[in-house]
């Protein structure tokens, strides 16, 4: 089939297109924003803003301080949904297959879960675990402030990611490998920090 191109002429008025450029605008404003000294305060406002949640995390939503001591176990066994391969193909492991972490890797350390903010809990997990023991990690609170204070290491369960996979809704908590599963604890903690 064979196609022509005709010219049809002129049909109606027509009017160029008439656009800002958008980067020449965008450009426009941060100069503008620069020079009136709105950019420096937004970013300083910005920089305090980052710093204010690095210093104090945002706690972990639905914790409480246990009342009832409680343990269980936790397998961290999962299913595979598909083959796992290595970059030559060769099959590492079949889809289907049920596989342990803890058959490759040891869990030295136990896992502390404290909130921060309870001086009771921290003087708690700080007169039971050190370093070598244990990695207190907080659920509330403000981690900088103690590591400062304290001059030891303290981590931050971010948006409560652990505490929601081992199941705990009460603190403190301790999580410890007990051969191929992890067992959990959670601990009542008197005014003062005994058990």
């Amino acid at each position: 089939m064979r196609t022509e191109a005709r010219d049809y002429g002129q049909a109606a008025q027509s009017f160029p297109v008439i656009e800002p450029d958008l980067l020449a605008t965008i450009e426009a404003r941060l100069k503008r924003a620069e020079a009136t000294g709105e950019l420096a305060r937004t970013n300083a406002m910005f920089a305090k803003r980052v710093e204010a949640k690095v210093r104090r995390p945002t706690p972990v939503a639905g914790l409480s301080p246990a009342s009832v001591a409680r343990a269980w176990e936790y397998d961290p066994s999962v299913r595979l949904e598909r083959d796992i391969r290595d970059q030559k193909g060769n099959l590492i492991a079949a889809a289907g297959q049920t596989l342990n972490p803890l058959d490759f890797v040891a869990v030295k350390q136990a896992l502390v879960f404290v909130d921060g903010d309870d001086a009771g809990q921290v003087a708690w997990a700080t007169g039971r675990y050190d370093d070598r023991a244990a990695k207190i990690i907080f659920v509330g609170g403000s981690p900088i402030e103690e590591m400062t204070r304290r001059k030891r290491r303290f981590y931050f369960d971010q948006e409560g990611r652990l505490t929601s996979r081992f199941g705990i809704e009460h603190t403190p908590a301790v999580v410890r490998q007990d051969g191929r599963i992890m067992r959990v604890t959670e601990h009542v903690v008197k005014p003062g920090g005994t058990s």
